[in-house]
């Protein structure tokens, strides 16, 4: 099996070895990115503790799913299903 290229994700990025793990754990390039800058800023373990608040979008009603969706600007959110919403917001 050959190895997958790591892309440089650029200069922004202040951990790059922890973007690397996030994007192959299936992290979006934003979210990978955001997750490692607050990582360096702070410490990993720190970061880790962030969040959780929210609970799974597999709770929220379709509604919920919806305004989240209308708040990142996902396009065709109207038309989609719960899961189709969900998959669209774990991805943006």
């Amino acid at each position: 099996m050959a190895e997958k290229k790591k892309e440089d994700p650029g200069p922004s990025v202040k951990d790059k070895e922890l973007y690397e793990e996030l994007r192959e754990d299936g992290a979006s390039k934003g979210k990978a990115a955001r997750i490692a800058n607050a990582a360096a800023k702070t410490s990993r373990e720190e970061v880790g503790r962030k969040g959780g608040e929210a609970g799974s979008y597999d709770d929220w009603t379709v509604e919920e799913l919806k305004e989240r969706a209308r708040e990142l600007e996902i396009e065709s959110r109207s038309t989609m299903n719960k899961q189709e919403l969900i998959d669209a917001l774990r991805n943006s």
